[in-house]
């Protein structure tokens, strides 16, 4: 099989799967953080998305990488096809590491309360906010859609930012001394934005 041919079966692969999903090139080309020509480009066979694109849009639809590269029809290509419960699975894992990080927490807050009944350690819940966002980030780079990555970041820009804040004041600095710690979430979260915005053809 050449290059031309695969770009060909590739091509047909996309539009069936987008068609199935009800989705328009516009809907996937904003999920994908690309333009709509690029979709077309893809869906004509003129050109193919590289290698990280590829697995981006078989999350999205639910298929193996082997589904894309076949010929055949949906129905004919069974075995390519995630099984729901994997999708299932990839959830339950992701909330278990980030229940992890509040039970870390949770375990730190509890022993200092044993140890010393005059310390209550709220402030490691606050800080539990962007660490569960920075963990929840990672699984969406692996396994979910890239637009979620722009709420993810900013909750974890804010989060840690408002716990540096709140940890000083927890140890008793004048908490008008720091509040220009907030100032350095501006330049973060335009980038962010800004980085939301880029489109490739």
């Amino acid at each position: 099989m050449n290059m031309s041919d695969l770009k060909q079966i590739i091509a047909k692969n996309l539009v069936e799967l987008r068609k199935m999903k009800k989705y328009t090139q516009q809907d996937l080309a904003e999920q994908l953080q690309y333009s709509d020509k690029a979709i077309s480009k893809w869906e004509k066979g003129d050109s193919l998305p590289d290698i990280e694109v590829l697995y981006q849009i078989c999350n999205i639809y639910g298929v193996t990488m082997d589904f894309l590269v076949h010929e055949g029809s949906y129905e004919s290509k069974k075995e390519y096809i995630i099984p729901k419960y994997e999708i299932k699975n990839k959830i339950i894992i992701s909330t278990m590491f980030i229940i992890s990080v509040w039970s870390l927490g949770l375990i730190i807050f509890v022993s200092l309360l044993l140890l010393n009944t005059q310390i209550v350690f709220w402030p490691i819940f606050v800080l539990c906010i962007p660490v569960s966002a920075a963990m929840a980030w990672y699984f969406n780079l692996k396994w979910g859609k890239r637009l979620f990555n722009v709420f993810i970041l900013t909750l974890m820009i804010w989060g840690f930012l408002a716990s540096a804040y709140l940890f000083l004041i927890y140890f008793n600095i004048n908490m008008w001394t720091f509040w220009p710690i907030f100032l350095l979430g501006i330049p973060l979260q335009i980038s962010v934005i800004l980085w939301a915005q880029l489109k490739s053809e």
